[in-house]
């Protein structure tokens, strides 16, 4: 069985956790619902998971690598009792080897990192997605110069761990702008929401258009640095000449937010 690679928004910091009061209560429910039937729709339980994060850059890319990673709370200002969840899953160093070597014979230089805990784009959303914290994670970072064709060969190298019970996950934003979430930026969310849904849906053109991205509509608006879009990068790549589509749609915070699903 080749498992499916996918691409999810992680929402605003502990967003799920939390009463929400920076807009509608309900702001978040619909992407917390899909999370929560993210790894129970899947074809098989994956034995690991592979999360690609925006919330991790590093001059090369680099793999945790710890059997039993610590919580790395990377967000401020939100309610004290965010700063007490919990996500015990283990790590696994036998999986962060296997990163490393597929990356490293595609021509990669590679680190590992055996002490960095796993960042609110990892255990937020798994949290929902795995709550018994039952599956192995280990975590990738992203490549610090966001380089798109370098994070699509990445995700190439890493395509043999979906044969082998992997889960890749790239962990991100499809909009995300700072100051951009507002109805000031709704319409224009959603025409980069629609020219983003069709580019990854053509495997024919999709590595095309993920390399030139920031040509489409208010492209730089919608990412003036393109960290919360590069775990995209990845997840495609390694499902590259295969579909994609838009596994998950919805507008929060006056934006339209999506996820996709490659394979």
């Amino acid at each position: 069985m080749t498992l499916p690679t996918l691409f999810i928004p992680h929402g605003a910091g502990p967003c799920f956790f939390m009463d929400w009061t920076r807009g509608p209560a309900d702001t978040w429910d619909k992407t917390a619902a899909w999370l929560k039937g993210l790894v129970a729709d899947l074809p098989e339980r994956p034995k690991a998971i592979l999360v690609v994060s925006g919330h991790w850059e590093e001059p090369v890319f680099t793999v945790g690598s710890s059997p039993k990673p610590p919580m790395l709370f990377d967000y401020y200002g939100f309610p004290e009792e965010t700063y007490r969840l919990r996500f015990d899953a283990p790590g696994s160093p036998a999986l962060a080897a296997r990163v490393r070597q597929l990356l490293g014979a595609a021509g990669f230089p590679t680190a590992q990192d055996g002490e960095r805990g796993y960042d609110h784009g990892v255990f937020v959303p798994l949290l929902l997605s795995t709550p018994e914290a039952d599956i192995p994670v280990v975590q990738l970072s992203l490549r610090a110069d966001l380089d798109p064709q370098a994070h699509l060969a990445a995700g190439r190298a890493l395509a043999p761990l979906r044969d082998e019970g992997v889960l890749i996950v790239g962990s991100g934003m499809s909009w995300h702008n700072m100051r951009g979430f507002s109805p000031a930026f709704t319409a224009k969310s959603q025409a980069f929401d629609a020219w983003l849904g069709e580019a990854i849906a053509d495997p024919a053109r999709r590595d095309e258009a993920l390399r030139h991205w920031d040509q489409g509509p208010y492209a730089r608006e919608a990412h003036p640095r393109e960290e919360h879009l590069a775990p995209l990068f990845v997840a495609a790549g390694a499902a590259e000449g295969e579909p994609g589509r838009t596994a998950f749609r919805d507008v929060a915070m006056d934006v339209a937010l999506s996820g996709y699903e490659f394979g």
